[in-house]
């Protein structure tokens, strides 16, 4: 085995042992007497999410490891690829033992968790130490550089034919159909295309993780991630139309009744629905025990829905919703909701909510267009007796939780698309543009930030693969999804957000795609769960699971 990749092994060895001592000293706080005191959690907030990033950071290095490892095996492992794992291994290693950082101004330390003692016996562990010193050295970076200049980048292949394919004509398709049209239609705040949709139901882009037998394509979460990160990479709200999708086909298919199931998956695999997802509402947001939408019964047997959502993307242009609502008046919580598959009138752009007791009004954003947000205002909106999915009532919430897994690590794979073209954008404008008589790449502080741009990009897709990989084995992923999509989201923003500076002026330019690219890279902090929601919940989880031996 390469020196380097034992040398990553046994790091992620000592990094463990680290996690788990600031387990111990954060469960010593929140959680004295075995169990997790969701008050003591609230109160200790700060040592909590610090030790969610933390165990989010050490995944990540276990996540390379194991690539490094797979890439050595296949034959690949070769001057990049050891660069990106000495670089990416001494800039995480050197947060773990210093300051990492959850948010532009926001660094947990080791002295605030009471575990200076580990931080320090974590940093003399022989393999950490060489990274400390002799990983992201200003002489990898520079030698990482000069490979990224040519078009090389850490090593992407999986070793199936399948997964290779997908990657392939999904970038090719990005190139051709999407990526020189983008940023039209984001400046004229246009809705993607029908056309556009067409062609990528064809392609099989809405039936990814449905079962052949409805007649999806039957993968897993892992080809799903790559057809969303390719579509993003060209624009977010191409990556973003199967997210609807796949949490609609999810809900139907591991809690819809056979009929359901007939009935919808077939569609939303080919496209000829387009579902939106209608769960969020003003005064809830991540708060769903709060949500008041009520759905109640006529004497027909029919529901009658009343109530506001907000943030519902692609709504008017969408026939099926995803609702979730309070179908139980007198149970509080989560206890009183229930999921309907309520179908609607797709709507046109003189009529986008034609369907009688249905309103919607548009929601002006900066970026993530192309399928327009909306609040929904119901008044009486008619639903079928038998929508109920399931059958069943007052089963709303706990449908709903078991689609987050997927959901996230697709988030996860639509940040890391994002900042593939932050970094693409970024790449090739330091080599187009020139000053004092040199291009900007020449210049060590431009270098770097191309350098780490792509190296977080590698941690934060192997950490999304993983998610997914385990999802595959119908494992149980929530916290490993909530890391990749923390992660990821984060790496995203500072790659746009470096861009833009790699660019300068222009980059403040709406002409210039990287003014795009910095709109739509910030809500993944935010949608499918705010970073502080998944710090919250990888907190708490990893605080019930039990320490590494």
């Amino acid at each position: 085995m390469n020196d380097w990749i034992e040398t990553a092994r046994r790091a992620c060895a000592a990094a463990r042992l680290y996690r788990d001592a600031v387990r111990a000293a954060t469960a010593a706080l929140v959680a004295p007497g075995g169990k997790p005191d969701p008050s003591l959690i609230e109160r200790e907030q700060r040592r909590v999410h610090g030790f969610a990033w933390i165990g989010t950071t050490v995944a990540a290095l276990e996540a390379v490891a194991d690539w490094a490892a797979r890439v050595e095996a296949a034959g690949r492992f070769g001057e990049v690829e050891k660069l990106a794992l000495a670089i990416g291994f001494g800039e995480y290693c050197h947060q773990l033992t210093s300051a990492l950082p959850m948010s532009q101004s926001e660094f947990v330390r080791p002295a605030e968790l009471g575990t200076a003692d580990a931080a320090r016996s974590f940093a003399e562990d022989p393999a950490v130490r060489r990274f400390l010193d002799d990983g992201s050295t200003a002489q990898h970076r520079a030698a990482l550089a000069s490979h990224l200049a040519e078009g090389r980048v850490p090593d992407e292949g999986f070793d199936d034919e399948t997964l290779d394919m997908i990657r392939t004509q999904f970038r090719a398709f990005t190139a051709d159909r999407i990526a020189p049209h983008a940023q039209g239609w984001h400046l004229a705040d246009a809705l993607i295309p029908i056309e556009l949709v067409d062609e990528m139901a064809q392609l099989g882009v809405f039936g990814v993780c449905i079962d052949e037998r409805y007649g999806g394509l039957g993968l897993g979460k892992l080809a799903m991630c790559l057809v969303s990160e390719e579509l993003s990479r060209g624009w977010i709200c191409a990556g973003s139309l199967g997210t609807r999708s796949e949490i609609a086909s999810e809900l139907i298919g591991e809690n819809g009744t056979e009929a359901q199931k007939a009935h919808y998956l077939p569609r939303l695999a080919d496209g000829s629905i387009l579902p939106t997802a209608v769960f969020t509402e003003p005064d809830t947001g991540s708060d769903l025990a709060s949500v008041r939408t009520r759905a109640v019964r006529d004497e027909a047997g029919d529901w009658r829905v009343h109530g506001s959502k907000t943030w519902i993307t692609h709504a008017a242009r969408a026939d099926l919703m995803t609702l979730l609502c309070r179908t139980d008046a007198e149970t509080p919580g989560y206890g009183g909701l229930s999921m309907l598959l309520a179908e609607k009138t797709r709507g046109s752009e003189a009529d986008p909510f034609p369907d009688e007791g249905l309103a919607g009004d548009e929601i002006a954003v900066l970026g993530y267009r192309g399928m327009k947000e909306y609040t929904l205002g119901f008044d009486g909106f008619a639903v079928p007796g038998d929508a109920l999915l399931g059958g069943a009532e007052g089963q709303g919430f706990k449908q709903l939780m078991r689609t987050f897994e997927g959901a996230r690590i697709q988030t996860a794979a639509r940040a890391i698309g994002v900042g593939w073209h932050a970094f693409d954008l970024a790449l090739r404008y330091a080599g187009e543009r020139r000053q004092f008589g040199k291009p900007l790449l020449a210049f060590p502080r431009v270098a770097d930030k191309l350098v780490l741009m792509a190296v977080e990009q590698l941690m934060a897709r192997e950490l999304t693969y993983s998610a997914a990989r385990h999802k595959d084995k119908s494992e149980r992923c929530d916290i490993e999804a909530g890391m990749a999509k923390l992660l990821a989201a984060r790496v995203a923003w500072a790659n746009a957000d470096n861009a833009v500076q790699i660019h300068g002026g222009n980059g403040y330019a709406l002409e210039y795609e990287v003014s795009r690219v910095l709109c739509d890279a910030r809500i993944l902090n935010i949608f499918e769960g705010a970073a502080e929601i998944q710090a919250q919940v990888i907190g708490r989880g990893l605080l019930t699971q039990r320490e590494s031996g």
